[in-house]
């Protein structure tokens, strides 16, 4: 098994000052460096404090000056927000300057609010479209001269300046429903996904999508497949009870916005009360502990060898999500010292 981790920048209030936040997400890119992990992933979000991400790639070309060996993805570029020769340019500098370390997410999109903001008009449900569009474009500015009269963007002949420095950027796919697991296999993708707080079902329903879509598809593709999940590796009940509040204050906040339903005042959206939530029992702390990956190094090498034994090649580590800077360096260093020897 593979290991990514997936950081963001952030701040749940304005008590944090934006210097430590940068300085503490540097030296947790370092750490999974250190430790052996295989990718480092940067999101796209914007005007929000929780996910601090205005443009990946910025992300990953600071990321790319800080270490040497770690691979730098997007998780995800979201299409609809970008121009075809924009994005395949930036992310060929991104390869270009990293000794050809980039892997290339791309995606439709998560919150209905950032799409009135960016995209105004566009419904999320729809943002699926662009993506479809996009990616095939960008391949082919990768390669040289190419014209484009599509739906949503048309171009006279370009190219990508720079273009990147490996032969075949690894192109990954964020997908949840059928429609992008088809799409993603038929266009020689490999696939991440998050069953959010949802129980190891929604994994199991992933990878049966996934394999539908390898059959259907029937072109000798068999991608990578890398599922998210929250991680908070403890010892001890106060460092538990920490990880656990942590997660439902954050999850209050994912809420308002997934649901397009509670205020964002200056960046914070505001906690909606979990028990005004249809469907509050995806919050109940001994679901959530069971869920995440959240637990002693023991119990989530356990976790682990079941998600294996699913045929989950790669397992993403999420490590934004409220805590201090102290305790989520702690959670990954024992995860990289005494989670991931089990699985070399």
């Amino acid at each position: 098994m593979k290991f990514q981790l997936a950081i963001n920048l952030e701040r749940i209030d304005d008590s944090l000052d934006m210097n430590d936040v940068a300085r503490h997400t540097l030296e947790m890119v370092q750490i999974a460096e250190e430790g052996g992990f295989d990718i480092v992933w940067s999101a796209e979000h914007h005007a929000l404090e929780m996910t601090i991400a205005p443009n990946p790639l910025q992300i990953l070309t600071w990321w790319a000056k800080e270490t040497s060996t770690i691979r730098l993805g997007t998780a995800v570029a979201t299409a609809a927000y970008w121009h075809p020769i924009n994005l395949a340019g930036e992310a060929a500098f991104v390869d270009l300057i990293s000794g050809g370390r980039l892997e290339f997410g791309i995606g439709s999109g998560a919150y209905q609010r950032e799409f009135d903001r960016m995209k105004p008009g566009l419904k999320q449900s729809d943002a699926w479209r662009y993506m479809q569009e996009m990616l095939p474009v960008v391949r082919e500015l990768w390669k040289g001269d190419v014209a484009h009269d599509g739906e949503f963007w048309s171009f006279p002949t370009s190219t990508s300046v720079p273009k990147p420095v490996q032969d075949e950027v690894p192109v990954w796919v964020a997908a949840r429903s059928p429609i992008t697991y088809d799409y993603a296999v038929r266009n020689r993708c490999h696939v991440n996904c998050w069953p959010l707080t949802r129980p190891f079902s929604e994994a199991e329903l992933y990878m049966q999508q996934l394999n539908e879509a390898i059959e259907k598809a029937d072109n000798g593709w068999n991608p990578r497949f890398a599922l998210m999940r929250h991680v908070c590796i403890y010892d001890n009940e106060t460092d538990r009870q920490d990880a656990l509040n942590s997660i439902r204050r954050l999850l209050s906040q994912f809420e308002n916005l997934f649901r397009n339903s509670g205020d964002v005042i200056n960046g914070f959206p505001a906690s909606i009360p979990l028990d005004e939530l249809e469907g509050r029992e995806q919050y109940d702390p001994a679901m959530l502990e069971e869920n995440l990956m959240f637990g002693s190094p023991d119990t989530a090498v356990q976790k682990l060898k079941r998600y294996q034994a699913l045929g989950v090649n790669e397992f993403i580590y999420y490590a934004s999500m409220g805590l201090s800077h102290e305790a989520q360096q702690r959670s990954l260093r024992m995860f990289c010292k005494e989670v991931m020897p089990e699985f070399k």
